[in-house]
């Protein structure tokens, strides 16, 4: 149903920075710079960053990125670490969603709420 999202950063390279990194384990990658706009894919320009508009503090983001499995699951969040995310939930199995549901949350340099999910068993 998405074609795609922009988020407001207060700073696009430290932002894109992060996400290189935190998107390569899975298969995500830098795809064009629209002046200062900056957009992440596997294929397409489903992520982008835009510079924040306004200085106040923005209410957290939810992003949940799809991972095709358990392993990049945890790549994801051992490159995160790298990245320096704070951690909000390390790799683990959330039967609460589904039985098979494997996810681990981290926080972006702009306190969003960033997700890796694998929903395969």
């Amino acid at each position: 149903m998405l074609d795609h999202i922009a988020i407001q950063v207060n700073d696009v390279a430290a932002s894109a920075a992060f996400y290189d990194v935190v998107l390569a384990p899975l298969g995500g990658e830098r795809k064009k710079q629209y002046g200062e706009n900056i957009s992440f894919g596997v294929t397409g320009h489903p992520l982008w960053l835009v510079p924040a508009s306004d200085p106040s503090p923005a209410r957290e983001l939810h992003i949940a990125f799809a991972a095709p499995d358990r392993a990049a699951v945890d790549a994801f969040y051992a490159a995160a670490l790298t990245a320096g995310a704070e951690v909000l939930h390390a790799p683990r199995l959330w039967p609460q969603y589904h039985e098979s549901y494997y996810g681990a949350f981290v926080r972006d340099p702009d306190g969003h709420n960033v997700e890796a999910v694998c929903h395969r068993p």
